[in-house]
């Protein structure tokens, strides 16, 4: 699978942002029960596979080809079923499912608001639905971030489609912070080279391949440091707070009673 710097790999991707994303996770295992189980934008179903237990179906949905069938084929011993779906037209029946989580996902869309009604739709009248996003002042330049949220922002949006939501922060001590820090300084120094802006000047895709090759030049230098366990950060650094300010790295809603 290429690195584009967005889908967390092992061994490749910093510590924190894999924790980051383990620890998302976590928090929605801890609010849901049996049944069935949607993880949209599932990757290589490394997280989809914190949702294993006997009295649950596991679904993931990527919009790659590829990468789907490598989650089934990576996940065999919990019968993960995968299959390629676009996060704004799964192609599934409606009020079947669960539980649904879109992690890291809805920024992605440059109409959210059609991927938070498909998930509605999926989603049983007694189902619960996360959605866990960066939280726009704490987000850095990145050009597949096409929608970002904050707390006041997310809420209506979902509240459009879901009659119960809860927003909440998902924070990290001060050594993770400190250590996003750090990668954002380096990405700033970096884009202060681009004094004529160009980056803004060329056509989308150029922007975003660019932006793939020094992220995954950027992960190759810092790897020894900041990766493979060597920066000593887990998910056990990460906690949800209703104290959302402007740092909180993340979002996490929790979206009940879905309008039809």
């Amino acid at each position: 699978m290429k690195l584009t710097g967005e889908r967390p790999i092992e061994g490749v991707t910093p510590d924190s942002l894999l924790a980051l994303h383990a620890a998302g996770y976590r928090e929605v295992a801890e609010r849901i029960g049996d049944g069935l189980f949607l993880d949209i934008g599932c990757g290589l179903g490394e997280g989809t596979a914190q949702f294993a237990s006997p009295g649950r179906q596991l679904v993931g949905a990527d919009y790659d080809p590829e990468t789907a069938a490598a989650a089934r084929d990576g996940h065999r011993e919990i019968r993960l079923v995968t299959f390629c779906g676009d996060g704004e037209a799964l192609g599934l029946r409606g009020d079947v499912f669960d539980h649904v989580c879109s992690s890291h996902l809805i920024e992605h869309f440059v109409k959210p608001a059609v991927h938070v009604r498909e998930v509605a739709r999926v989603l049983s009248p007694a189902g619960s639905a996360f959605f866990i996003t960066p939280n726009a002042p704490a987000d850095f330049e990145n050009p597949f971030h096409v929608s970002l949220f904050e707390p006041r922002e997310l809420r209506e949006t979902l509240e459009a489609h879901f009659a119960d939501v809860d927003v909440l922060g998902l924070d990290a001590t001060q050594v993770v912070k400190t250590d996003f820090e750090r990668r954002r300084e380096t990405a700033r120094r970096l884009l202060r080279l681009d004094v004529f802006d160009l980056r803004h000047r060329l056509p989308r895709s150029w922007f975003v391949a660019l932006h793939g090759f020094g992220r995954r030049v950027a992960y190759r230098v810092l790897a020894r440091q900041q990766s493979e366990g060597n920066s000593g950060i887990t998910a056990d650094e990460f906690y949800l707070t209703s104290d959302i300010d402007p740092s909180t790295l993340v979002l996490f809603a929790v979206a009940r009673k879905p309008l039809r």
